[in-house]
């Protein structure tokens, strides 16, 4: 049976939480400072001073969502988190394409990746996890269904030197490109994933985490590799879960597993308030 474990990225080096509060939270990307929505954060705000010198503010206006640039913000940015450099952008979806709160899954990766290992990243977004991974010497198979995103993760690819052989791009539909690897009898020996709520795929599929996520399970577990030290990772974000209702559902496909599950946290630079960012299981054969 899984473990549970709350998992807190702290805040270094380029990149801090500064303050948090009144379902908002002030972040700092490199020396980009940036305010946007926070649904979790139901406390005071603490450094109330701080909040003036954000350079953005993400806020919604009858029901859409913009920034409102304050000060002067480039199209685009480097910020180094854990050692790792990733490009970093205002989005229309308040997202700046990275996810501190990743960190310890980072890591992880980091210790249980061997070199010459096969790993997938579904919906791998803008790549930390595929950059990571590859770092650490896995030929990496990164599936998005945006093509915006795949050259955003092909951007903090080449940022990291990484050499173009050690990762393949695939513009699918995540649960598409899965079936179909598994006609084909391909194995993987580590597989991340990172599925949302609702999206679409490449050719306008529909994606619903309640109807997709089980069946995805069953296709994932014809490719993943039987040998021992292959490894599992699953994220979670805005589905309304909670951790362990993920890993009974990997149980429920795996078996029992020897693993954890828990939340995301990121914590304040200057407090022991942390803001719950996501869910997370993770397992090791």
């Amino acid at each position: 049976m899984t473990n549970d474990k709350h998992l807190t990225a702290e805040s270094c080096g380029d990149y801090e939480l500064l303050d948090s509060g009144e379902n908002m939270k002030l972040e700092r990307f490199g020396e980009i400072i940036v305010a946007r929505p926070e649904t979790q954060a139901l406390w005071k705000k603490q450094r109330t001073e701080l909040w003036e010198t954000a350079h953005a503010e993400f806020a919604f206006r009858d029901k859409k969502g913009a920034w409102d640039i304050k000060k002067p913000v480039p199209e685009s940015w480097t910020v180094v988190r854990t050692g790792l450099p990733l490009i970093a952008r205002l989005t229309s979806f308040k997202h700046t394409g990275i996810f501190p709160e990743q960190s310890p899954n980072w890591k992880w990766a980091t210790q249980v990746i061997r070199p010459e290992m096969k790993v997938l990243n579904l919906f791998g977004y803008t790549g930390a996890a595929t950059v990571t991974a590859a770092l650490a010497g896995a030929s990496v198979t990164h599936v998005d269904a945006s093509k915006q995103s795949l050259d955003w993760a092909h951007e903090n690819a080449r940022l990291s030197n990484i050499s173009e052989d050690s990762i393949r791009w695939i513009l699918d539909d995540a649960l598409a490109f899965v079936k179909r690897e598994a006609r084909r009898g391909a194995k993987y020996d580590g597989i991340i994933l990172d599925p949302p709520a609702f999206g679409r795929g490449a050719k306008g599929e529909v994606w619903k985490i309640e109807e997709d996520f089980p069946v995805l399970l069953e296709s994932l577990k014809e490719i993943f590799s039987d040998k021992p030290g292959s490894f599992f990772l699953v994220n979670g974000y805005a589905a309304g879960y909670a951790p362990r209702s993920f890993a009974q559902a990997v149980e429920s496909v795996f078996g029992e597993i020897s693993g954890e599950c828990g939340e995301l946290h990121i914590k304040e630079t200057s407090s022991e308030r942390v803001i719950p960012a996501g869910i997370y299981v993770r397992f090791v054969r």
